[in-house]
């Protein structure tokens, strides 16, 4: 097939272009701006675009179709010219089931967690040789891609985002993929912009246990009230199989968890993620995987990129970098470290950088999230709420939203970095929390400094 990417240089997009390339197909892509890593990754494949911005003599009948990314404005020239030819346009989701209508699809939804557990779901089947076609929202350790398509494989694992498809397409995409075995990990608001009220976001989970296949497995948390009530009262004919939190503990800063090989230490740690590799086992036993076999595999499991990542340790200080940036994931990961490192202080630092988090009457819903913090920092920028046309927010605003004592908060870059250079970091932990970048913050100085 010949394939052109409007948007090429997006995340998932390059990543998928990388893949159908390797499997044979002609890719193009066109895109305005194209950063790191995906830059050198495309160029590397002889898919970087000569030069940036839309083109419309890229669009010819000669295409077979076109995947349209979410970083495109409906009135994209080259998508313009397309619609007029006529030539297929697919959403990114709608042509990851166009490859994976013959397969045994896998699908992880939930506001939290999927990734995590997509990671460890894959992880187990490498460590036992199991090749599988995937699509996953981080870099694996040991995987060249986070899209891997064949013709051969039996089963597709899929990360299900609950986000929209593309510009012209506003359905979910975890809606289109009509999954023969699926997973709920959490339901807590996200994604205001699109969803504007927190039922009309359940909702979104509802039509995805809907979208099963008749005889499908639904795997999900129990411990989760929403998850909970989303599947149980769904009435299609599937087969629902709840998962909840092993027995753990933690002894000098490992996690133990019971399994039925005996104790067991993990590479992993906090609730959240227990419960998400007991989710990824039962996926792996609907896959084939004994519980013996996952539990030798998942013991060497270390993370998914950005997910409580250790960026930095010494003898008496670490460092980790998270992904959380939604109420429920701040809560979940501050409390899993503190948990962690009880006898060591915890310097929690977040940045509000989406949509959601920089919305004034988002706000409340960070009620008590860095409570567990021994020192709690929130840092935005107010070019950040300009970018995205927001009202201003006050630092009183944050404080009486997050309900913390003694809370620090920064609108400036460079008063956050001094922050975070002149703390005494002897017998601490610093966690820093963000889908951006931490208003230009060095990491690799920091690990340096650490």
């Amino acid at each position: 097939m010949n394939i052109h990417f409007i948007a090429i240089g997006g995340s998932a997009m390059h990543n998928l272009a990388i893949a159908l390339l390797q499997k044979g197909y002609q890719v193009t892509g066109s895109d305005d701006a194209i950063f790191e890593p995906s830059k050198s990754r495309l160029e590397a494949k002889g898919l970087l675009p000569k030069e940036f911005g839309w083109f419309e003599e890229k669009i010819t009948s000669n295409l077979d179709a076109i995947i349209l990314g979410m970083h495109a404005k409906p009135d994209n020239p080259e998508l313009l010219k397309a619609k007029k030819l006529g030539v297929k346009i697919y959403s990114y989701p709608e042509f990851l089931y166009e490859q994976s209508k013959n397969k045994t699809r896998v699908v992880i939804g939930g506001s939290h967690g999927k990734t995590t557990i997509t990671s460890m779901i894959l992880h187990v089947l490498d460590y036992h040789n199991i090749s599988v076609d995937y699509m996953v929202g981080a870099q694996l350790e040991g995987f060249d891609t986070m899209v891997h398509l064949t013709s051969e494989n039996e089963f597709i694992v899929l990360e299900g985002d609950e986000y929209l498809s593309s510009p012209i397409d506003r359905r979910p995409k975890f809606h289109l993929y009509k999954p023969n075995i699926a997973l709920i990990s959490g339901i807590a608001w996200d994604h205001i912009n699109v969803f504007p009220t927190f039922e009309n976001y359940v909702e979104q989970f509802s039509i995805f246990t809907n979208s099963l296949t008749n005889g499908g497995i639904m795997v999900y948390n129990e411990e989760d009230g929403e998850v909970k009530n989303v599947v149980e009262q769904a009435e299609n004919p599937i087969k629902k199989y709840p998962y909840k939190t092993p027995k753990y503990r933690i002894e000098n800063g490992v996690t133990f968890i019971e399994t039925s090989l005996g104790e067991m230490p993990l590479e992993i740690f906090g609730k959240h993620n227990l419960q998400n590799l007991a989710g990824a086992k039962w996926i792996c036993q609907h896959m084939g995987v004994g519980e013996d076999e996952f539990f030798e595999a998942i013991a060497s499991f270390k993370g998914a990129s950005k997910r409580l990542e250790k960026i930095a340790e010494n003898k008496t200080a670490v460092v980790f970098k998270d992904f959380a940036h939604s109420p429920s994931k701040v809560v979940a990961t501050t409390n899993a470290v503190k948990n962690q490192y009880k006898e060591r202080t915890v310097i929690a630092c977040l940045e509000l950088h989406t949509y959601s988090s920089l919305n004034a009457t988002f706000l409340k819903e960070y009620k008590g999230t860095l409570n567990k913090a021994d020192i709690a920092v929130v840092f935005y920028s107010p070019s950040a709420l300009e970018i995205k046309r927001l009202e201003n927010i006050s630092k009183n605003q944050i404080k009486d939203a997050f309900e913390c004592d003694n809370l620090i908060i920064y609108t400036n870059p460079k008063d956050f970095k001094k922050f975070i250079y002149s703390q005494n970091y002897n017998n601490s932990v610093l966690l820093l929390m963000s889908s951006g970048n931490y208003g230009g913050l060095n990491l690799s100085e920091l690990s340096k400094l650490i």
